[in-house]
């Protein structure tokens, strides 16, 4: 064990170093490179940290003693398996997901096994999972198989034996009912303790670990409240008062047990934070800002109160919720010590004198320390990418402006470092989604990437994106092909009259809902863009209804409806595919073989078209990936395709 943990602790090392080019041109590889820590959670009594890196293209997680600074044990998963999501369920035991890379696929895949360790990597068993523990030859009860996907719930950290897990059922309805079930941290032994309503019920637990709420719907489109007391009876349902709030998300109880802390939408605007009375439903609005939803809910891992609320509508910033908390208190200090930088306390002891906070910036990928209260001491831990040095990073400013209609727009300009801002080649980046995601000012591989190559990159939150309340998301519904890329246009349109862009050196490129957008925009202004890059796309709006896992799930088929609609005229109006001959601008295309949320059927189908057309497109297919690219060695193939795609069709 000892040996095999100083080899990958070398290897890890190693991962932190890459030469650089002899021109002085940054590497590609610094931007494809996988992070080398990630996760960092400290031990409820400060004692340990655990942490995640890759080795040899695979999860492992190791733990450190704070003493001595000295990796003591770790989990490295046989075959194809690796590390997912874990917490420290009490001092010395840590519950830990197992993932699986797929043999035909890149990506990780969870099962909803969860393993059990001590920090010194004694007593490892199979706590939860389809697989349990053989029955045989024993009269000791032992733990039986769970068939379903667990997630952990709750560490309980009152409860130094036991954490709360919430499991998805494997059967014939894709979207069943949740469990909640109590699992003993050392024999795997479990006890059901609740079970949602309604479908895909989401679950608050109390101060006490007690389970007393739960969000579900049972037509995809609705949410129901339900609440129930500390001893567990039945479910009962919680209208609220104030008929006008949805998008209902529960954060945590206060104090007193009596109040929830919920995010909700009033009137379709920006989501604010109130404080719901559990015995009557009525709400009481805490904080609510103009512009944006809260990106973060900020609250204690031990005693489970909300101190912060993070916002971006430019920057990041904080609200907080009690500025004389502890937490309040440690997190200005971080603040005023690292500006022009956000900070985020991401662990902490239970007794609150150790934390660990992440350091990151448009610039900045981003660094851990490692706050000591007591000795008043911030001590560097780790860096997630140690090579990409902040000072050969680009800037990325925040915009905002009027779209053709008069809807105020958001989005993020990033500028190369050594470049007059003034009439630059730019690509316009168009995000995913479109409904739920949002650009946010933040360190990103792909803007930094093309930064360092001389070009200017756009992103712009249109219509349809999340953060910026309902009747935002809602304005983009059946507004694919049109509305919401006319934001994009209008987006590129401000950008060149500011004088940043040059209106002939242009082009688009996306990933998924981005990948369509890129052809679609390309489609309806055929001469703004001299290139467009469409990244596991999807671009045949009919085939979204037959292909691909949205359409697997009633409740995908219910969404795509109602975003898209059912017109299969207009369907094929908004789609690339049937309107290649409105388009242009030479295409490429880049797509993953296992990709199930884009199948590699909606490239086929703009392939076709762009044949039949005689139109110029390149194709790459990375037969192992999925929706997006986990493999390094992919990432650095697709980067420098796509490097060399627009070096031949911009001016740099």
């Amino acid at each position: 064990m000892q040996l095999f943990l100083r080899i990958c602790f070398i290897a890890l090392l190693m991962n932190s170093f890459v030469s650089v080019g002899a021109n002085n041109t940054i590497p590609v590889e610094h931007f494809s490179k996988d992070l080398a820590y990630s996760q960092i959670k400290i031990s409820p009594g400060g004692e340990f940290l655990a942490f995640v890196s890759k080795v040899e293209g695979k999860k492992n997680l190791y733990i450190l003693d704070l003493k001595s600074y000295k990796i003591i044990s770790g989990i490295s998963f046989t075959g194809n398996g690796q590390v997912g999501d874990y917490v420290w369920a009490n001092n010395e035991r840590i519950v830990v997901e197992k993932q699986y890379l797929r043999g035909w696929s890149a990506h990780p895949e969870y099962r909803g096994e969860l393993m059990a360790m001590n920090s010194d990597g004694s007593h490892q068993r199979y706590l939860v999972g389809y697989l349990g523990e053989m029955q045989t030859g024993s009269a000791i009860r032992k733990s039986t198989p769970l068939r379903g996907t667990s997630y952990i719930l709750d560490s309980l950290p009152d409860d130094s034996n036991h954490i709360l897990v919430v499991t998805y059922p494997w059967r014939i309805v894709k979207e069943p009912k949740t469990v909640v079930y109590r699992v003993n941290i050392h024999s795997g032994i479990r006890k059901r303790v609740a079970g949602s309503p309604s479908k895909m019920g989401r679950y608050l637990t109390d101060h006490q670990g007690n389970v007393r709420i739960v969000i579900s719907t049972d037509d995809y489109i609705h949410q129901s409240i339900h609440i129930r007391e500390k001893r567990g009876e039945k479910w009962k349902p919680l209208p609220l008062q104030n008929t006008t709030l949805q998008d209902v998300t529960p954060w945590s109880f206060d104090k007193s047990g009596k109040h929830a802390f919920i995010a909700a939408s009033e009137s379709g605007g920006p989501k604010g934070i109130y404080k719901l009375n559990l015995a009557t439903g009525a709400t009481e609005k805490v904080f609510q800002d103009n512009e944006v939803s809260p990106t973060n809910v900020w609250v204690d891992d031990f005693t489970k109160e909300v101190f912060a609320i993070e916002l971006e509508a430019g920057y990041p910033s904080y609200a907080f919720v009690d500025s004389q908390s502890r937490n309040s208190k440690k997190l200005k200090s971080l603040l005023a010590t690292f500006p022009n930088s956000q900070v985020h306390l991401v662990s902490t002891s239970k007794d609150n004198k150790r934390s660990i906070a992440f350091v990151w910036s448009d610039k900045n990928p981003g660094q851990y320390y490692l706050y000591d209260e007591n000795k008043g001491k911030l001590t560097f831990l780790f860096a997630q990418r140690g090579w990409i040095l902040a000072d050969q990073m680009s800037e990325t400013k925040p915009i905002k402006f009027k779209a053709r209609d008069g809807i105020t727009l958001h989005g993020y300009l990033t500028l190369p470092k050594g470049k007059e801002a003034k009439n630059l080649p730019l690509v316009v980046m168009p995000h995913g989604g479109p409904h739920g995601p949002r650009d946010y000012w933040r360190f990103d591989a792909d803007s930094q990437l093309l930064a360092s190559r001389g070009i200017a990159v756009l992103k712009v939150n249109f219509r349809g994106s999340g953060g910026y309340g309902r009747k935002f998301e809602v304005a983009g519904y059946r507004q694919w092909g049109n509305a919401i890329q006319h934001d994009i246009i209008d987006a590129t349109r401000y950008v060149i009259q500011s004088g940043y862009a040059d209106e002939k050196n242009m082009c688009i490129m996306g990933a998924s809902f981005g990948g369509y957008s890129a052809l679609q925009s390309a489609i309806i202004e055929p001469e703004l863009f001299k290139c467009a890059v469409g990244v596991v796309g999807v671009y045949d709006l009919p085939l979204m209804f037959k292909e691909g896992d949205v359409a697997d799930h009633k409740s995908g088929r219910n969404y795509l409806s109602q975003v898209l609609g059912t017109d299969q005229q207009e369907l094929s109006a908004f789609s690339p595919s049937y309107n290649i001959d409105k388009l242009k601008a030479p295409v490429l295309i880049v797509h993953g073989g296992e990709d199930e949320r884009a199948p590699i059927e909606q490239a086929e189908s703009l392939i076709k078209s762009l044949k039949a057309a005689e139109h110029s497109y390149k194709y790459m297919l990375l037969e192992s990936e999925g929706h997006g690219f986990y493999q390094e060695k992919h990432r650095t193939e697709y980067y420098k395709t796509v490097l060399a795609f627009l070096d031949e069709h911009l001016k740099l």
